[in-house]
């Protein structure tokens, strides 16, 4: 037999069980208490809190996504317009580049 006081083959008694069992409610009672005080369930209890987490999830995507798409294209316009030894993508490039001064300055 091994000595692990876990694999007796006696019986727990009803009032160990029960105690075990209390400790164990009660370790769950404390878990629960901490999930119910976790960030996202505070949210989730007040319709106008979802509403408003979720317009600002929204509007911080959509800032991402105009601020991401401008440089990016910014970036390919201006790698477009210092190929001008190729024909036909260097005048389109030119003309792009032509377009966009002339856009900056109507505009100051």
């Amino acid at each position: 037999m091994t000595d692990d006081p876990d694999t007796t083959d006696e019986p727990e008694s009803p009032d160990r069980t029960r105690e075990t069992l209390g400790a164990e409610v009660r370790a769950l009672r404390e878990e629960l208490t901490l999930l119910r005080e976790h960030r996202m369930f505070v949210i989730y209890q007040s319709v106008p809190r979802v509403l408003l987490y979720r317009f600002a999830t929204g509007m911080a995507v959509g800032l991402g996504t105009v601020i991401g798409a401008t440089v990016l294209l910014s970036l390919i316009v201006w790698t477009l317009s210092q190929i001008e030894f190729v024909p036909i993508i260097g005048d389109w490039a030119a003309e792009i580049a032509r377009s966009m001064s002339e856009a900056v300055e109507a505009g100051q």
